[in-house]
């Protein structure tokens, strides 16, 4: 092979130099060319994605090939010959051999099941996918100035519900598909970024406590550019994500980024500039309402104070991206450079980011044998936040300190100071946003590089190597102050540092002969996971802008702190196949194995094995439904497999020592106490992962050319083996022990998309999709009575909890009195289910949890000629919340010189009702909102002709939200855990969300 590239590079430039060297040459050529040779290609649809699995074969003979997941093929046959390329989502075609290396065209049929999709380590097409999965374009997801991925996935997959646990720009959300799916484990899905899986733990430090409570740390996620993301694809049935074994119990997210497509480069700038607010503000008593209800009149202090308004403002945000890319014959390549800002609606709190992003692949030797493909990311983050730790108790949030505050009060005194309330747990909630500031500085780096190898025709090795460097830096100031927190002032800095390797090596073997395909892949993937984290800080510190800030010198002045830190490091040693089988693109047959290895457990249970198995029947493809010209596109398939879930804390299966001087003893006569020695935790090498066991049965289908399309599943996911913390058997060395307990966390239910191409001309499009699903959870075999979770906050309300694990209820059920009114004092009346005359905790019931038991969204896109228009609506029905907020704003605050809801002085309730947990504080969840709307306008490229096109738009986010629930926002998940156990469903102050507009640009040149 290489004597012939040197003879036919010699015979370029002998034909370029020499014109009488060329019918010579030519003879010699075509005496060359009529011998069979190895021709290779790439089939692509028309918008230029690859499309795997297309059937290559050579006309009047039973040579044929199949496409791989990048649409690449080889075969042997000579100049003249016929080669026919067939794909069941497109249209077939034929090309007569005229060259060692081109690029096929297959048209799109425009059917529902024709895109190629990103599956774990590979691609498929859709037509031939068993598991269920959802795929999201660019186009689909990017609406509005999304911070993160998880975002973007609002409303866009059935099945999928995102929960916030704070507003803030930058904050966690909660992501949860098919269900809450452990009951301490966690709920957060695999996300997978261009092939790294990410590790779903803290890349920036949590907030000191200073009495104000411990802010959560900041998003993993927030680190991507979302105007990279080329597409996200969810994996939700254990078919999808058996492949990722360990790790894929909550479900998968794989993110794609964006490569140069077009041959031609292109740079791209898109822009928008807007304002946010407070999504809505609760109905407290003004300050005349507030007067009218008082007791005392010591209380009415002469103000007129809207404290909401105080502390939130109207903010600021800006994005700006530009990148660069472009194609050709054997690469491609992209670079892109933003910077996004964004105010938070509180003051004081601020997101910052800057990114950039690199992504290349090169191909080499003949035909494309060598590619080697590279993408890398690194972000800057700077953030500023407020005290709001949904730790504290019911004083130490700055919200609840706004929302308690008396209305007559002014925010500074005569002498332009701030107003000193001379309060035990209550403040001036502007003082408190003046002397606390909270920074947090991370940088992040992402990359891997790939790198492809066809050993034989149908063979390929692949190797893939990523790295995930974060370095964190969180600097937390309270300055001296008039309160009883630190009232001297402290500094504390925490740091965090994270490093994950990544080594993946496997093999895919394609081959086809006849009507029957194959596509097999068999791997070996190894991971580590490093933590590494210190903190260090100061107290009686100086007063705030006198000599230099702690955070620039913490030495300045002070009494140091005890520092403290720790180090964790991790392993996951895997080794997985998959095998795909596909007859007459009829017949489909997925089966996959993974086993993990872990050292989080223990030397009984260090490997797991996860398989899946996954049929499939395009049934719109047999004989007999060919009649049925309505039926374009109908596939059946069902799948059962395994999933595990290793979310657990480090090293619980070893033991655990401390030195105790309570369990010390006197050696000698002069009373000298030596240590002994404590067991914090008993052993259990017999610790395994969690398994998660799901059977799913679908059915895909494209009607009517396209004016109904969609798919149907139902699902039965079962958690089995839950890993709990118990008490332990007698004699132990502890009270309690991890151990694996046989209960199962059932979660079942239906889910739907139904999508329709209204119209579809050359001047109007209109396409609009549903999508919904149900979810019924339950808890089964408990080998306990019941397990707690969900604190409350609230005066005298410590140690108590809302939620609760208990057999034949669902995960995170509420558990308290039930309120049943007033009598005609006002006062609070409860049920008294025992009957024994007195209302007390052994009246507590259980009332129905917090998970939804219907999700739906709906998303609508209509285009005519340059004008653009589209919006998206989500909501949800069944679910519960329980309102701390509320609680710490009940009617009992009247009597002490707080505000209240406006709701229990209206109600009649008297100010003397003692504060305790009970159903009038549970409110229903249930809403619809208008989560997106967006017009645009392209601009005709005549009037701009030195560009390729322009793009304008305006956008709104969370604009309207019908909800009869009375806090901030019912899309809301507080961290309120216990013992490690889950909450759901609890509100309490969090950071509400925002309503936005926003103007943007879209420019290509």
């Amino acid at each position: 092979m290489r004597k012939q590239f040197v003879w036919l590079a010699f015979y370029g430039l002998a034909l370029s130099i020499s014109p009488t060297l060329s019918l010579s040459a030519s003879k010699q050529t075509s005496k060359f060319m009529q011998s069979q040779q190895n021709v290779s290609g790439r089939v692509v649809a028309a918008n230029g994605r690859p499309i795997s699995g297309a059937t290559v074969s050579l006309n009047g003979t039973q040579t044929s090939t199949t496409t791989d997941g990048d649409g690449h093929f080889s075969i042997q046959a000579k100049q003249g010959q016929q080669l026919r390329i067939t794909h069941v989502s497109y249209q077939s075609t034929e090309i007569t051999v005229q060259q060692t290396s081109f690029i096929v065209t297959l048209q799109d049929i425009q059917g529902a099941l024709d895109e190629v999709v990103v599956v774990g380590y590979g691609k498929q097409s859709k037509a031939d996918v068993t598991g269920a999965l959802t795929q999201l374009k660019a186009d689909d997801i990017r609406q509005g100035m999304p911070i993160s991925v998880d975002n973007m996935l609002q409303g866009k997959v059935s099945g999928v519900r995102i929960a916030q646990s704070s507003g803030e720009p930058g904050a966690g959300l909660d992501v949860f598909i098919r269900g809450v799916g452990s009951i301490r484990s966690g709920s957060t899905p695999l996300f997978v970024v261009d092939g790294i899986p990410l590790s779903n733990e803290n890349v920036s430090a949590a907030s000191p406590d200073f009495g104000l409570g411990s802010t959560q740390a900041k998003n993993p996620l927030n680190f991507l550019n979302t105007s990279d993301i080329d597409a996200i694809t969810v994996l939700k049935d254990a078919s999808a994500t058996a492949i990722y074994g360990a790790r894929g119990s909550n479900g998968v997210v794989l993110i794609t980024t964006k490569s140069g497509k077009n041959m031609e480069p292109s740079l791209t700038y898109d822009g928008s500039v807007g304002s946010s607010s407070v999504i809505k503000k609760l109905d407290l008593l003004t300050a005349s309402e507030y007067r009218n209800a008082l007791l005392d009149e010591a209380y009415d202090h002469g103000g007129n104070t809207d404290w909401q308004d105080v502390i939130f403002r109207k903010g600021v945000n800006q994005n700006h991206n530009l990148s660069f890319a472009k194609s050709t014959g054997s690469g491609n390549y992209l670079g892109s450079l933003s910077r996004m800002t964004q105010e938070g609606i509180v003051q004081n709190s601020d997101f910052k980011r800057t990114t950039g992003r690199l992504n290349a692949e090169e191909s080499f030797f003949d035909n494309k044998r060598l590619r080697i493909k590279m993408n890398l990311t690194a972000s800057d983050i700077n953030e500023t936040g407020i005290p709001n730790g949904s730790s504290a108790g019911s004083d130490g949030q700055v919200i609840i300190h706004a929302l308690m505050a008396n209305p007559t009060r002014t925010v500074r005194d005569e002498n332009g100071d701030f107003t000193n309330f001379n309060m035990n747990a209550h403040y001036n909630p502007a003082y408190l946003l003046d002397i606390y500031e909270d920074k947090t500085n991370t940088f992040r780096v992402l990359g891997n590089i790939e790198a492809s190898f066809r050993i034989i025709e149908g063979l390929d090795y692949r190797i893939n190597y990523g790295l995930d460097k974060s370095t964190s830096e969180r600097s937390t100031t309270i300055y001296p102050n008039m309160t009883d927190r630190r009232p001297k002032g402290a500094y504390m800095q925490n740091n965090l540092n994270a490093l994950t390797t990544l080594l993946d090596q496997f093999l895919t073997y394609n081959f086809a002969t006849g009507k029957h395909t194959f596509e097999t892949l068999a791997g070996f993937s190894y991971q580590q996971f490093s933590f590494a984290g210190t903190a260090f800080g100061m107290e009686g510190i100086a007063e705030k802008g006198e000599g230099v800030a702690p955070e620039h010198n913490p030495g300045y002045l002070g009494t140091p702190l005890s520092p403290s830190g720790y180090a964790q490091k991790n392993e996951l040693q895997s080794y997985f196949g998959r095998a795909n089988y596909n007859y007459d693109n009829r017949y489909l047959l997925t089966a996959s194995l993974r086993a993990d290895g872990s050292t989080r457990f223990g030397t009984d249970q260090k490997y797991g094995y996860f398989p899946s198995f996954a049929i499939g029947w395009n049934m719109a493809n047999e004989p007999f439904m060919e009649p049925l010209s309505a039926i374009r596109e109908l596939k059946i398939r069902g799948s059962w497999g395994q999933t595990g879930n290793q979310e657990v804390p480090n090293k619980i299966t070893q033991a655990s020592y401390s030195l105790d001087p309570s369990a010390g003893y006197y050696l000698y006569d002069d009373l000298g106490l030596v240590n002994g020695v404590t067991v914090n935790r008993t052993a259990n090498p017999g610790l395994k992962w969690e398994v998660v066991e799901q059977f799913n049965v679908g059915a895909d289908f494209d009607l009517w050319n396209g004016l109904l399309y969609g798919s149907i599943e139902y699902y039965n996911k079962k958690t089995k083996d839950p890993i709990l913390n118990i008490p332990a058997a007698p004699l132990s060395p502890t009270t309690t022990v991890w151990k694996n307990v046989e209960a199962q966390l059932i979660n079942k239910g239906f889910e739907f998309m139904l999508g329709t191409r209204l119209f579809s001309t050359d001047d109007f499009q209109w396409n609009l999709d549903v999508n919904g699903s149900t979810l019924s959870n339950v808890i089964k075999d408990l080998p306990v009575s019941e397990l707690y979770s969900g604190s409350i906050s609230g005066p005298g309300l410590s140690g108590v909890t809302a939620n609760i694990y208990k057999n034949g209820y669902e995960a995170g059920s509420f558990f308290m009195l039930k309120h049943i009114g007033y009598d005609q004092e006002g006062n609070d009346l409860f049920e008294d289910i025992n009957g024994d005359g007195t209302v007390n905790t052994a009246d507590r019931q259980i009332f129905e949890g917090a998970i939804p038991n219907f999700n739906f969204g709906v998303n609508n896109q209509l285009r005519y000629k340059g004008v653009d228009f589209a919006f998206s609506l989500i909501g949800q029905t069944g679910g519960y919340l329980v309102n701390n907020t509320a609680l710490d704003l009940n009617i009992n605050s009247l009597a002490s010189d707080r505000n209240v809801l406006a709701k229990f002085q209206q109600d009649g309730a008297n100010p003397n009702n003692a504060v305790q947990l009970s159903s009038l504080y549970l409110e229903k969840s249930d809403f619809i909102r208008l989560n997106n709307v967006q017009l645009g306008y392209t601009i005709p490229k005549q009037l701009i002709k030195f560009m390729k096109s322009c793009r304008v738009y305006v956008s709104a986010q969370n604009l309207l939200t019908i909800s009869d629930y009375s806090g901030y926002d019912p899309l809301v998940n507080t961290m309120k855990a216990v013992g490690g156990n889950q909450s759901l469903g609890i509100d309490y102050t969090t950071y509400p969300a925002a309503k936005s507009v926003l103007f943007g640009a879209t420019l290509k040149f």
